[in-house]
């Protein structure tokens, strides 16, 4: 991804058809440091092609598979820890 805006406290990042706007909490909320629990789950035309770009560049959590539930998918960690699924849904058979 490309950062394509920012602030003190606030970017956005794309790549290709998606961005992703990020910020720290704003005054309501205290922040001491970033945190954050679970998952980002990305939706993707081709899980594939991007498990191709990412898999040997990124910590793998699970590599990519199909699931019961639908989903051809996989998990990395992003440079922060976190992790990121990507997945595209399975063609009816």
């Amino acid at each position: 991804m490309e950062c394509v805006a920012q602030m003190e406290d606030w970017a956005a990042l794309a790549k290709d058809q998606l961005e992703i706007m990020v910020a720290t909490p704003n005054a309501h909320e205290p922040f001491d440091k970033a945190v954050f629990t679970g998952s980002l789950y990305i939706r993707c035309e081709d899980a594939d092609a991007v498990w191709n770009q990412l898999k040997t560049k990124a910590s793998v959590v699970y590599p990519l598979e199909d699931f019961e539930y639908g989903m051809r998918e996989f998990a990395i960690r992003d440079n922060n820890g976190y992790v990121l699924q990507f997945g595209t849904p399975l063609e009816d058979e």
